[in-house]
C-alpha cells in the first residue's frame, strides 16, 4: 500500500464514528482543576453560576476559534473549551485526536438571555462555520471537528431546532443544496478541556483559526 493509501485510510478512519463499544475508557477524574477562571473576564468556568443565567454547548471545529467568537458576544458570562458527544469519560486532547472517544471539540457557552437572546447566539452560531460539511472544517478533518449543538434543557431543544429549519431555509436561498449536517440533541455531559486550551487565543493571539464559514448570513438582508 502507497503512502498516499495510507493517508487516505486514515483519513477515512477519524472521520466515521465510533460504536460505544469501541471508546476507550477514560478516567474518574477531571482534566481541568476545579476553580479555574476565564483569562478574559475572571468569571468561572465551572458552576456553579449566577442565577439568571442559562448554558448551551456549541461545536463547529477547532474549539480555540469558536470559544473567541462567543467570549466576545456581549452577554455571554463565560466560555470554556471541552468534549462533548461522545462516549469516553474525562477524555484528554491526545485521546479525543484519536477519534476513539467519539467526542467532537466544543465550547460551554454560559449566557443571560436578558441581554443575548438565544436565537441571537444561535445565528452567530451558524454564520460562524460552515455547518454542511460532515466530519470537517477547513482543512481540520475528523469526528472531533463535526458542527453540533447540545441543548440543556427542552426549550432549547426545540429553539435550535427550528433555528436549524431556518438556517437551510437560507442556504437553500442563497443556492446551497447541500444539507446541514449538525448533531442536535440535549447535552449528555460535557468534559472540560486542559487548562491550555482554555481561551488558547486569549493566551496566543495569533495562534490557529480555522473558521470555514458558508457566508450565508442567518437574517434575510431586508431584516
Amino acid at each position: 500500500m502507497s503512502w498516499i493509501e495510507d493517508v487516505l485510510r486514515g483519513r477515512a478512519e477519524k472521520m466515521r464514528m465510533i460504536r460505544p463499544d469501541e471508546a476507550l475508557p477514560g478516567r474518574d477524574e477531571p482534566v481541568l482543576a476545579p476553580g479555574a477562571k476565564h483569562l478574559v473576564n475572571g468569571h468561572p468556568l465551572q458552576p456553579p453560576f449566577p442565577d439568571g443565567l442559562q448554558s448551551i454547548v456549541v461545536a463547529g471545529g477547532c474549539f480555540w476559534g469558536i470559544e473567541e467568537i462567543f467570549w466576545e458576544l456581549p452577554g455571554v458570562y463565560t466560555t470554556a473549551a471541552g468534549y462533548a458527544g461522545g462516549e469516553t469519560r474525562n477524555p484528554t486532547y491526545e485521546e479525543v485526536c484519536t477519534a476513539h472517544t467519539g467526542h467532537t471539540e466544543a465550547v460551554l457557552v454560559v449566557f443571560d438571555p436578558e441581554r443575548l437572546p438565544l436565537e441571537r447566539l444561535l445565528a452567530e452560531f451558524w454564520e460562524s462555520h460552515d455547518p454542511t460539511l460532515g466530519m470537517r472544517q477547513g482543512n481540520d478533518v475528523g469526528t472531533q471537528y463535526r458542527s453540533a449543538v447540545f441543548a440543556t434543557d427542552d426549550a432549547q431543544l426545540e429553539a435550535v431546532r427550528a433555528s436549524e429549519r431556518h438556517y437551510a431555509q437560507r442556504l437553500a436561498e442563497a443556492g446551497i443544496d447541500d444539507p446541514i449536517t449538525t448533531e442536535i440533541g440535549p447535552l449528555r455531559t460535557f468534559y472540560w478541556a486542559e487548562d491550555y486550551h482554555q481561551q488558547y487565543l486569549y493566551r496566543n493571539p495569533n495562534g490557529y483559526r480555522c473558521h470555514s464559514e458558508s457566508g450565508v448570513p442567518y437574517a434575510a438582508e431586508s431584516a
